[in-house]
């Protein structure tokens, strides 16, 4: 259960039912250099905030604040030029890739936000009801629902488009924090049938070259790992783009003695999170194995 509420003109996300965690509703977009006003403010806002949550600004990896912190990871790609990305910073396969989408009649550039590339992105998120072993939470959504979410945060976003003949095969939503020191891919997706033009290596491409021609220094591909799971086929790509696992300062500010405890005890990260990776692993496995069968079989009903 989430809900968005407006803490004195900074958005705030709050979720969960019994323990109720408040974020940034851009969490690692926007960032916070002074948290103290805010934290005083969701103590008086009328809502029970047990903790907050916020994570430390790029490039200052040692913890700045006393706050109680825990140590949380994204996946970086230092930018200077475009030039030094390409020559230097990506792998063999990687540039390959690249050029391999251009090759293919592939054609990535910068995109106005339009209702022409808003229907391109809901065909986009319909195309496949799975996605990466797992349901597509994209898959179904009204074209009314997918502007109103690409929408967000648009004085700060940069949409790059693959197109294939003038189709949207993909798209990035690449969000700058407003010190314009780091870039967030907020949403990288592309079609499943068009995988082997390489969309995606060539989303990527021009992210960076967007990134270097506004002066923006540390372009963020979301986490690098995610909880206990170190390595995976996602984190491989991204380090053959470039990308570097970068530690970075989480802060829990408790606000409610259910908070204090939650803390103490762990309960602040979600069950998934928890549990053994032996173990997660294998859950992992039988969810990709259940969703290729349960679409498969209605595939071949239809």
């Amino acid at each position: 259960m989430s809900s968005v509420i407006d803490v004195g003109g900074t958005q705030v996300r709050i979720d969960g039912r019994f323990l109720r965690i408040a974020q940034l509703q851009a969490d690692r977009y926007e960032f916070l250099d002074d948290a103290q006003p805010l934290i005083e403010r969701l103590g008086r806002c009328g809502r029970r905030v047990d903790l907050f949550t916020f994570i430390q600004r790029l490039p200052e990896t040692e913890p700045k604040y006393k706050y109680p912190m825990e140590w949380d990871n994204l996946a970086v790609l230092p930018v200077t030029s475009f030039d030094h990305w390409w020559n230097e910073q990506i792998g063999f396969k990687a540039r390959n890739k690249a050029k391999q989408a251009k090759k293919r009649g592939v054609e990535v550039r910068e995109a106005a936000f339009d209702d022409n590339l808003v229907k391109g992105i809901w065909e986009v998120y319909n195309e496949s009801e799975t996605r990466q072993g797992g349901k597509n939470r994209h898959f179904g959504k009204s074209l009314e629902m997918v502007h109103r979410e690409t929408a967000t945060f648009l004085e700060t976003s940069i949409f790059i488009a693959a197109y294939l003949q003038e189709e949207l095969i993909g798209f990035i939503k690449l969000v700058y924090d407003r010190t314009r020191t780091q870039a967030g891919l907020m949403n990288i997706i592309s079609m499943v049938r068009h995988r082997d033009k390489a969309p995606t290596n060539a989303l990527l491409m021009q992210a960076v070259r967007s990134c270097a021609d506004r002066g923006i220094s540390h372009l963020v591909y979301a986490k690098f790992a995610y909880g206990k799971k170190e390595h995976s086929s996602l984190s491989d790509f991204k380090e053959r783009n470039g990308f570097q696992r970068v530690d970075l300062p989480r802060y829990y500010v408790p606000l409610t003695a259910l908070g204090s405890i939650a803390l103490r005890l762990g309960f602040h990260h979600k069950l998934a999170e928890r549990i053994p990776e032996s173990i997660a692993s294998r859950l992992r496995d039988f969810r990709a194995a259940w969703y290729n069968r349960k679409f498969q079989s209605a595939t071949e009903a239809s």
